[in-house]
């Protein structure tokens, strides 16, 4: 598998940024003077749910199988130690430590909760002490195991997915947005620092509103977009802004706003369909 620059831009001085609370980006309905038009099927919906998987997959994995990527783990010499998983949980920001710690509490005594001790030691850092040289085999191992499955699925949808959709929501914006939100909490993690989730919104406030505050729809996903490819940057690794510039500037110059199939875009020069 390529080693791709896709891992989230800050460790927060040994702080997680996953362990960020989920809460800061409080789920809330449209709000009551957005357009109707953005009540219209979210990215919640199972089936942009899983055009969103494939997008993410592209930029994380250079695939659209994201269900291929449970057993996947290396480190990508990004200072955040191993990546791994559908969503490159990483043992340098904590949410490696969270998963494998939800892992133990639904399935005690499995292959990976041995490492519980060291994964709580590495958090914040980019050492594998107490990890190797075993935990790559048995990270492949659990991923086998459905209950793993299930519990990065969980993962995924608690740190990542269901906060940026709610806020996304809240912001009065459509499906593409919300895969914009998505995929940025995703690479920077859910934080308030400047180049988190909340510093990069932040960022976007001060050029345009979200159409919840009576603002339009291109224009704040413009702005979103400049100071996610700001944030990114910021750092030698995340440098490459394809993601965002032959991805989705496209569905927005085209006016995608509910990502509806077919989707043509590229990631690192390479290209991907949807049918």
């Amino acid at each position: 598998m390529p080693t791709r620059p896709t891992r989230r831009t800050t460790l927060l001085l040994g702080l997680s940024l996953a362990a960020a609370p989920a809460a800061a980006l409080t789920a809330s309905r449209y709000a009551p003077h957005a357009d109707a038009a953005t009540q219209a099927v979210g990215l919640d919906d199972p089936a942009k749910k899983e055009i969103a998987m494939k997008i993410v997959c592209s930029a994380e994995n250079s695939s659209l199988d994201w269900k291929a990527q449970y057993k996947y783990i290396e480190d990508i010499d990004d200072g955040r130690g191993y990546t791994a998983g559908i969503i490159g949980f990483c043992s340098g920001t904590g949410d490696m430590l969270e998963l494998v710690e939800l892992y133990a509490d639904r399935k005690p005594n499995n292959v990976l909760q041995k490492y519980l001790p060291a994964l709580r030691n590495v958090d914040g850092s980019d050492s594998h002490d107490g990890l190797d040289p075993n935990y790559t085999r048995d990270w492949r191992t659990a991923a086998q195991d459905t209950v793993f499955q299930s519990c990065q699925n969980d993962e995924r949808d608690r740190v990542y997915f269901n906060p940026a959709v709610s806020q996304g929501k809240s912001d009065g914006i459509r499906t593409l947005g919300q895969f914009c939100y998505y995929d940025a909490i995703v690479m920077h993690g859910p934080g308030s620092d400047s180049t988190s989730f909340g510093g990069i919104r932040k960022r976007a406030l001060g050029k345009a509103k979200p159409p919840s505050q009576g603002g339009n729809e291109t224009t704040w996903l413009n702005a979103f977009l400049d100071a996610r490819v700001w944030a990114m940057k910021q750092e030698e690794a995340h440098s490459d802004t394809s993601r965002v510039d032959t991805a989705q500037r496209v569905f927005l110059r085209n006016g995608n706003f509910d990502l509806n199939t077919p989707l043509d875009w590229k990631v690192y020069g390479d290209p991907y369909h949807i049918s």
